[in-house]
């Protein structure tokens, strides 16, 4: 009584390496804005989780969606940075333009 043997399965191919970017949406939500950075966190974190539960297509769109608001982000944060640059500047020299 012989049985057959039969090849093992093929290889369970490796998840795709989909970026999750949650170090920048942190790094984002510290210095640039606050809650379209939050937003960022909580796609990054889902990427993951979805690649362990084998959604890679879900994977890829937590990672578009957490990059796009990563961009918001940052841009946010820099325009108001800029528009408070400019008032600082502004009331300087009026302060100054006053005092004359």
């Amino acid at each position: 009584m012989s049985e057959q043997w039969m090849p093992p399965p093929p290889p369970v191919d490796p998840p795709a390496n989909v970026p999750n970017y949650l170090v920048p949406a942190i790094l984002a939500t510290l210095f640039c804005c606050l809650p379209v950075g939050v937003v960022s966190i909580v796609f990054a974190t889902q990427v993951n989780s979805k690649l362990a539960a084998g959604d890679i297509q879900g994977a890829q769109a937590a990672s578009r969606n957490a990059k796009l608001w990563l961009i918001v982000s940052v841009c946010l944060g820099l325009v108001v940075g800029l528009v408070v640059i400019v008032a600082n500047v502004l009331g300087l020299m009026a302060g100054i333009a006053g005092s004359r």
